[in-house]
């Protein structure tokens, strides 16, 4: 292999919550291990490979300059995100002007509902919910409306057309926030999904801000269909938000990006995203995301969805023949797993608490999944060496489910 995707990454001292953070946020992280027990970091979005040497290299070669003065983005920035949608995604319109910076997913999300909304406003939002959302959300006032996800006949993730339709009524919605792929169920959404939810959307002028970060990250050779191309609506409706820091490990860094088509909404939350003063790129962030966005950047991440979904593959066929009651999608995006225990704990009349506990006990420092409105889960992540992989699920074998 061209990359290095095998060797265990040191963490400790490197500025890593995944392994530093054990122990320090009760309630959020999980607890360091026993003695005799090295952590296996399995909680935070954030990988343990080295990313690709051309953003390493980005950075050297700007760094050597000795000035880091104010700027603005460049062209070669602009570029790189319109020829990784065109080569990544099949966009082939995208333009400079349809792109602006924010200094997260999770604020160009906030600017995008105070755009859409009024502080105390209700918003529609797909359960299972990534934890992000429920606390920008709550934090700046406005009230969410769950429309839970259900399962189809093959145990697939869907989203339930009907019940999305009457929370819109019934709630009086003016927006949505949609997340392609989605997070933390691992759901790729399918062109004829996303229609149909755009066209309940459409049908009551719902707008939509897309949190399309996970975009990438395509397990088992599944295809992602952004959100703005399915219909006409969803292209001048969507905020779209992207960034590379999933993909390539970058969170760090710090640098989202929008994509949104309507020239009056885009103006409406460049304003928005400017009344603190604070929405700014770093330097470094712009030159992280050019060399991300560079030819070996797509062929280090092709060789990581490789990787990813052995490790997938492994862990799902895994719990199937040895986790009875622990119930498990195989994700389609994303590298994460989303374990149900409802019928495990029912079962063996024990709580999620004294699961998670347990594996923390052992280094296994996977996630409570109860904050993301399940109330028998537990996430896990994947993006890590396949002998780590073989050596959690060893553990919460011998240690977990006995």
């Amino acid at each position: 292999m061209k990359f290095d995707f095998e060797s265990i990454l040191e963490r400790h001292g490197k500025d890593a919550l995944a392994v530093d953070g054990l122990g320090t946020r009760p309630g959020i992280s999980p607890d360091k291990p026993k003695e005799g027990f090295d952590v296996i970091p399995m909680w935070v979005a954030d990988m343990n490979f080295p990313t690709v040497p051309t953003i390493q290299d980005e950075i050297i070669e700007r760094v050597k300059h000795p000035a880091f003065g104010y700027f603005s983005p460049t062209d070669e920035y602009f570029n790189a995100i319109i020829d990784w949608h065109k080569n990544r995604k099949g966009v082939a319109d995208l333009k400079k002007e349809y792109i602006g910076y924010e200094n997260g997913v999770l604020g160009g999300l906030v600017s995008a509902l105070n755009v859409f909304c009024s502080k105390g406003d209700n918003v529609l939002v797909h359960a299972p919910t990534y934890i992000g959302f429920t606390m920008s959300l709550e934090n700046n006032g406005y009230n969410i409306i769950h429309s839970q996800l259900i399962k189809d006949e093959n145990g697939k993730w869907i989203m339930d057309y009907e019940d999305m339709e009457k929370k819109i009524v019934d709630n009086n919605i003016s927006a949505t926030i949609f997340c392609n792929p989605h997070n933390p169920t691992g759901r790729v959404w399918t062109k004829e999904e996303i229609k149909k939810a755009m066209d309940i959307f459409e049908k009551y002028h719902v707008k939509v801000i897309s949190d399309e970060i996970w975009s990438d990250l395509l397990i088992n050779g599944h295809k992602y269909t952004p959100t703005q191309t399915v219909s006409a609506y969803a292209r001048e409706n969507t905020v779209a938000l992207y960034a590379p820091s999933k993909t390539f490990n970058l969170a760090g860094l710090v640098g989202s990006y929008h994509v949104i088509y309507n020239k009056y909404l885009r103006n409406r939350l460049d304003k928005e995203s400017s009344l603190s003063h604070y929405n700014e790129m770093n330097v470094l962030s712009m030159h992280a995301l050019i060399g991300a966005y560079k030819k070996e950047g797509g062929e280090w991440l092709d060789q990581l969805l490789e990787v990813l979904s052995k490790n997938i593959n492994y862990a799902y066929n895994y719990i199937k023949k040895n986790f009875d009651g622990v119930s498990v999608n195989k994700p389609e995006g994303t590298y994460m797993l989303f374990l149900d225990l409802e019928k495990y704990c029912k079962k063996n009349d024990v709580d999620v608490e004294k699961i998670l506990k347990a594996g923390w006990d052992v280094g296994v420092a996977w996630q409570d999944g109860r904050p993301f409105q399940s109330k028998y889960a537990i996430r896990m992540n994947l993006a890590l060496p396949y002998t780590r992989v073989l050596e959690a699920f060893d553990r919460l074998s011998k240690y977990v489910f006995k």
